[in-house]
């Protein structure tokens, strides 16, 4: 065995820098020498690229401009980087962290089950992923119906370590002195009317609301309640589809539609619903139209994978990284390998 090749093996990885050095103070010099391509050799890459041609922020004047021109709304929901980024890269209005994750993403029963501080983990994930949608943050239930003072400060809360631009919460003119108090400290407001998920068992399930005068009349007044406590949009939930029009034609501010008909201002639905990214055989509301089947793509894959990994067809060589040492070198490594093995054996 070579002593001189013993000792390289033992100092290489102190000697030897895995990049050159380059003063901290020139990162132009840095990027010059170093193509972005080949400074970053882990697995873990960021996935945050910039979009192609990036669009300018939506706002809350975006939004009331697409409602006087009558354009639709788009909303969709995300509860993680991934599924914000893809939104975001697709265009999307307005993109949701609703409570909906807790089934989604958390594989709890209902909405009741998420916390507070479990949707702001969600809220800062997709936070980072936006760059021009307008983003709301879904106030759990439990998080803003004690007291109005309860909910501001829930909905600071959303803002600040959130870093969502609005809030949403459900219920209608019971809840109006609510999202007074949240807009005067200068919070935007969404509403959520209709059906409201978090108040199930109050509503004796997921039933459709609006489809009788009395139902519909307070639906009605609900949506103008909450107009004039300052909300700036409303989601409108399992709803006729005349009825939502026509309250929607009632209303100065847009209303988003989820199963309430084209006669809505705009429309969201659950990203992991549209996605088809679900085993076949869940349930599935009415009104969700399936787009895509992620759920199958991403099974094929995991499954060619799996395959391709039991038969060693994978990694290739395309995968694997090339090493420096001649053959002569590799073969006294091997011997070392086989020396020390044989001690510890």
């Amino acid at each position: 065995m070579s002593r001189a090749f013993v000792n390289s093996l033992r100092t290489t990885s102190r000697i030897t820098p895995p990049h050159p050095r380059i003063c901290s103070s020139s990162p132009a010099l840095s990027h010059a020498l170093l193509p972005v391509a080949q400074v970053r050799r882990s697995s873990h890459s960021p996935l945050g690229a910039a979009l192609p041609n990036a669009r300018k922020p939506v706002t809350i004047n975006t939004i009331q401009s697409l409602h006087r021109k009558n354009e639709p709304i788009t909303m969709i929901t995300a509860h993680d980087f991934p599924s914000a980024h893809v939104a975001d890269h697709a265009g999307m209005d307005m993109v949701l962290v609703g409570d909906s994750l807790a089934m989604v993403a958390l594989g709890m029963d209902d909405t009741s089950e998420v916390l507070l501080d479990e949707m702001l983990l969600h809220c800062k994930s997709v936070a980072r992923a936006t760059k021009g949608a307008f983003t709301i943050g879904d106030l759990p239930m439990g998080s803003y119906e004690i007291s109005p003072e309860q909910a501001l400060t829930s909905a600071i809360r959303v803002i600040k370590e959130g870093r969502m631009k609005s809030v949403k919460l459900e219920g209608g003119k019971e809840m109006a002195p609510t999202i007074a108090k949240i807009t005067g400290a200068g919070i935007p407001v969404l509403a959520h009317i209709g059906l409201t998920p978090q108040r199930q068992n109050a509503l004796g399930g997921f039933r459709v609301q609006g489809k009788n005068t009395i139902s519909a009349l307070k639906f009605l007044e609900d949506a103008l309640a909450i107009q004039e406590a300052g909300a700036y949009a409303v989601v409108v939930e399992a709803v006729p589809a005349e009825v939502a029009a026509a309250v929607t034609k009632a209303l100065r501010i847009p209303t988003i539609g989820i199963g309430a008909g084209n006669g809505c201002s705009g429309q969201v639905l659950v990203q992991v619903d549209m996605l088809g990214h679900f085993p076949p055989g869940r349930f599935l509301p009415k009104f969700v139209k399936q787009y895509g089947d992620v759920w199958g793509e991403s099974l094929k894959a995991i499954r060619d994978y799996k395959t391709e990994v039991k038969s060693r067809a994978y990694p290739a060589p395309e995968h694997t990284y090339p090493m420096s040492m001649s053959k002569e070198e590799f073969s006294e490594f091997e011997s070392l390998v086989e020396e020390k093995r044989s001690k510890l054996g």
